[in-house]
């Protein structure tokens, strides 16, 4: 598994609705396999992996991460903040932060406007604090930092990828594992005869705009690959693990924003069952992913999803097993090879 790619990917800032960084890193790699790369004018990049004429398939991996945009600067150089996606603010306090000025990226310290442990009182500790509550230190005088941030600099968490022993760790997993597993497998395909449109989108965590990415490309079947909970961990019930870490790939079922195509799923697991991939079935109660949009597009498309467990989602310091990310990309690759088989007829 080449590890540093997806190293280089996690670590690689990519707010939404500033994906720029990320797309060039998903563009180079589909560089060797397509026809042709190109962004549309929401920003989603499109790689044209090429078959024989056979159904046209649209696997969407968002590119974009959960983060911040200064708001304000106030009069001793401290940032404020608005959140782009579903920030924990439970895991926000005490993080690094890389903030992208005008000439160069900045880091700095996340804090809540809050009194020191030492000082404190027992409602200050008990208060939960919200995103507007929080600022940024960069360090600087306030002279120093309107030289270098502007209102509107994107802000994302700064955090170094590491193995956590079967897990690897990072921010922004979320999703940029998915962009690794999409690359990995349209890499390890063999020839296919499905028309393969490999498209990392944008501002999923915001704005959902895979749906003008669809549009255009008029795909007859539609795969979101995305992370999902697995709150295989202390503090949640058997219920509400939505997915085990270390058991595979998980086919989506459905989730609050989409139903899979229920015979689009039995092909997926009659794959996994012939290829001998390790796999698991996944339904979850909140949230969504590119599916969502996809399959409403012009007449309607039929989506499925597959998807990496992540534990701690929305964090700094998101994890996933080596395993499955591996047994993500094999799926993916035998579906890109066997697609054509796929009777989805009602």
């Amino acid at each position: 598994m080449r590890l540093e790619l997806l190293k280089e990917l996690c670590e690689t800032p990519g707010l939404g609705g500033r994906e720029e960084r990320v797309r060039a890193v998903f563009a180079r790699e589909m560089a060797p396999f397509a026809r042709e790369i190109r962004t549309d004018p929401m920003g989603n990049v499109i790689a044209h992996c090429p078959g024989q004429g056979g159904p046209r398939l649209m696997l969407a991996a968002h590119i974009d991460e959960i983060g911040f945009y200064v708001n304000a600067i106030d009069d001793k150089g401290f940032l404020r903040v608005v959140n782009i996606g579903g920030v924990d603010v439970r895991a926000l306090t005490a993080q690094r932060v890389v903030v992208q000025g005008k000439n160069r990226d900045l880091i700095g310290i996340v804090m809540p406007a809050m009194k020191p442990i030492h000082v404190a009182d027992d409602e200050d500790r008990r208060r939960v604090p919200r995103v507007s509550d929080f600022f940024i230190d960069l360090g600087l005088s306030k002279d120093e930092v309107v030289a270098e941030v502007e209102i509107g600099a994107p802000v994302t968490v700064q955090r170094e990828f590491c193995q956590v022993g079967n897990m690897v760790s990072c921010k922004a997993m979320d999703n940029r594992v998915g962009a690794f597993v999409l690359i990995e497998a349209v890499r390890q395909a063999r020839p296919h005869i499905a028309e393969v449109f490999a498209v990392g989108t944008v501002q999923e965590e915001c704005h959902a705009l895979a749906m003008p990415a669809a549009y255009g490309l008029e795909p007859d079947i539609g795969i979101a690959i995305d992370v999902t909970l697995a709150a295989d961990v202390p503090g949640g019930s058997e219920q509400d693990r939505v997915t085990q870490l270390g058991e595979g790939a998980a086919i989506k079922l459905m989730d609050s924003s989409a139903i899979s195509n229920p015979k689009l799923v039995a092909f997926l697991r009659r794959l996994a069952e012939e290829r001998g991939i390790k796999h698991q079935l996944e339904i979850l109660p909140r949230g969504g992913t590119d599916a969502d949009p996809i399959q409403r597009v012009r007449s309607g498309v039929p989506v499925a999803g597959i998807s990496i467990p992540l534990r701690y989602v929305h964090t700094s310091v998101e994890a996933a097993h080596r395993d499955d990310i591996q047994c993500c990309i094999s799926l993916l690759a035998a579906f890109i090879e066997e697609a054509h088989k796929a009777d989805l007829s009602l």
